[in-house]
């Protein structure tokens, strides 16, 4: 790439169609401003200008290059004013399964807000995944095996499925008993778990469904019954008390949760910070 103030030299006088006005309006000599112009010519073996009596006039091969120059000094402006101008805060919105959003993401938002004091975060929650296809999303965070149709996707969990329930319950000698709590969807996996720890399922047991993980994670908190809890997102219950596990046995599921954005879309500066910062705050290794 040629060096920036040659770069600069060229953009000031194709806008002021002059290599005086250029110099004036950069601190330079003109000489220096011509020097700049003279040097570029050669690297790109190409006529930018044509020298006029009064003044300059851009080349074709000038004209084609000025607009490409000015929208990437454009972008370094707009850039730098976004990520070090204390006064600018934009605004990013991540879009999430509701259980993630309250277990995993809120936690996580103090640390982040230290990071990127910049970034004001607008967290839309999602119910079913029709809802992913209502908006032209830039960052969300989608739970399955990790193709996602026209996305680039970066793992954040490997679920792991492990029975839980209230400490007050784990105590019970056949657990199997218990109600079974179902999340409609994904992780509709009691069937599942029951055949790989070698147990027989309880085909008459109570089942209570709900349409969100922590809606299910919460009844399972006050006792309504035995959970098949989702690892990462029960580890704060089970680290605090508020749940027990209930056998040794997890079943890994092939799918987690990722963080996507539009595979052909550049994304702004604060999302791109956003995106890094989130794919290294928030993964947690299996």
């Amino acid at each position: 790439m040629p060096p920036l103030d040659w770069l600069r030299s060229f953009e000031a006088a194709a806008r002021l169609s002059s290599f005086t006005r250029a110099a004036s309006e950069l601190g330079l000599t003109q000489a220096a401003v011509s020097q700049h112009i003279g040097s570029l010519e050669g690297r790109l073996r190409c006529k930018l200008f044509t020298r006029l009596p009064r003044g300059v006039q851009l080349t074709p091969q000038g004209a084609a290059y000025l607009p490409h120059i000015q929208a990437a000094f454009g972008i370094i402006g707009s850039t730098t004013a976004e990520l070090f101008t204390p006064s600018v805060r934009q605004r990013v919105t991540i879009r999430s399964p509701i259980s993630f959003a309250v277990l995993m993401l809120a936690p996580a938002i103090p640390e982040m807000s230290a990071a990127l004091p910049h970034v004001q975060l607008d967290v839309v929650t999602i119910h079913v995944p029709a809802d992913y296809e209502q908006q032209d999303n830039d960052l969300d965070i989608r739970f399955g095996g990790g193709a996602f149709a026209g996305r680039l996707a970066r793992r954040l969990t490997l679920e792991r499925l492990v029975p839980v329930a209230a400490p007050r319950l784990a105590s019970r000698e056949n657990w199997t008993s218990l109600p079974l709590l179902t999340v409609a969807g994904a992780r509709e996996m009691w069937a599942e778990w029951f055949a790989a720890a070698g147990m027989p399922s309880p085909l008459g047991a109570t089942r209570h469904r709900f349409d969100s993980f922590v809606a299910a994670q919460e009844a399972s908190c006050h006792g309504a019954g035995a959970l098949l809890g989702s690892r990462p997102l029960v580890d704060a219950a089970l680290r605090d008390g508020r749940l027990a596990r209930l056998s040794s046995f997890e079943l890994r599921s092939d799918s987690g949760h990722y963080l996507t954005r539009p595979s052909g879309r550049r994304l702004s500066a604060v999302q791109e910070q956003s995106w890094t910062w989130l794919t290294g705050g928030l993964a947690i290794d299996p």
